[in-house]
């Protein structure tokens, strides 16, 4: 799976069988701010999307970002996935 950075569209853009999928995001200070998930009509593989989050957090984590995860989907994720949370920042709780 190829995630590409549209760093001007402030987005990661994933194309999939049924159309393309995009994560947007905004950067502050050393911190990615995942504010949406936009899928194409009638998408329901809740496992691909699970997958791109975690191929997106291995790219944050490379570059020593944090994670806020404002996309209550996304916050959920970090829920389910308690082995993610060093990537928050400090005083943040999920």
């Amino acid at each position: 799976m190829e995630i590409k950075d549209n760093s001007f569209s402030r987005q990661f853009e994933i194309t999939t069988t049924e159309g393309i999928l995009t994560v947007e995001y905004s950067l502050q200070e050393r911190k990615i701010f995942l504010t949406r998930i936009n899928t194409p009509e009638n998408f329901d593989n809740e496992e691909l999307i699970d997958n791109i989050i975690i191929n997106i957090l291995s790219m944050v984590e490379e570059k020593k970002w944090r994670v806020v995860p404002i996309y209550p989907r996304i916050a959920s994720f970090f829920r389910k996935n308690p082995s993610y949370k060093n990537l928050l920042p400090p005083g943040i709780r999920i």
